[in-house]
């Protein structure tokens, strides 16, 4: 089970009025994703990055029986709501918290978000889809009520194939979200300049 360690930086949450949490991929530690506020309009934010036990979230394929990967994704989606309710708790709206994860950390981003869906200020997804052999839309509840959601991806990608991008995006869209879908022909499995520009825009027009 994953044990809460928890990188903070930016404004202290108790004086911030916005707040992202940055997921981390397979073997990616959380200090990769805080790295991302210097290219991310984050100055007024407190950043919140979990650290994966042994720096991974679930042992095998985001598409795996979700039984394969129990009770590592049951912890890792706790822990991300477990912070999801801190920011609230702290005063903070959820219409002021986004969700950003690369990779094992963008399944997690969007599964954690499907399975409490309110009105973020925004989702964003490098590379990811919802988790699991098949998508189970009784896993998943609330309203979106109009939240952006970016899920970018390689065409093809190695670990996300495309159809799982358009059944997550179906079943988001169907909660309420805004989905914005990008796909790069050819892309490697990583996060371009192009991909961090979108997000950029995304979380500056959501303010």
């Amino acid at each position: 089970m994953h044990k809460r360690n928890i990188l903070e930086a930016g404004l202290r949450i108790e004086e911030a009025k916005k707040a992202i949490i940055l997921i981390h991929g397979r073997g990616g530690d959380a200090r990769g994703m805080v790295d991302m506020q210097e290219y991310l309009p984050l100055q007024d934010f407190a950043i919140l990055a979990p650290q994966a036990t042994n720096n991974t979230w679930y042992p095998y394929s985001f598409m795996a029986p979700a039984s394969a990967n129990e009770p590592w994704l049951s912890s890792a989606i706790d822990t991300v709501h477990g912070l999801i309710d801190e920011v609230i708790n702290s005063g903070i709206p959820a219409e002021h918290l986004y969700l950003a994860g690369f990779s094992q950390g963008a399944c997690l981003t969007l599964e954690s978000a499907a399975r409490k869906a309110q009105r973020y200020g925004g989702v964003i997804a490098f590379t990811g889809g919802l988790i699991g052999e098949t998508i189970d839309p009784k896993n998943y509840q609330g309203d979106f009520a109009g939240t952006p959601i970016l899920i970018s991806s390689g065409d093809p990608d190695p670990h996300v194939p495309v159809t799982r991008v358009h059944e997550s995006e179906a079943i988001l869209k169907s909660m309420g979200a805004a989905v914005h879908v990008k796909l790069y022909p050819g892309r490697q499995h990583t996060i371009t300049n192009q991909e961090v520009q979108d997000a950029a825009t995304l979380i500056a027009s959501s303010y």
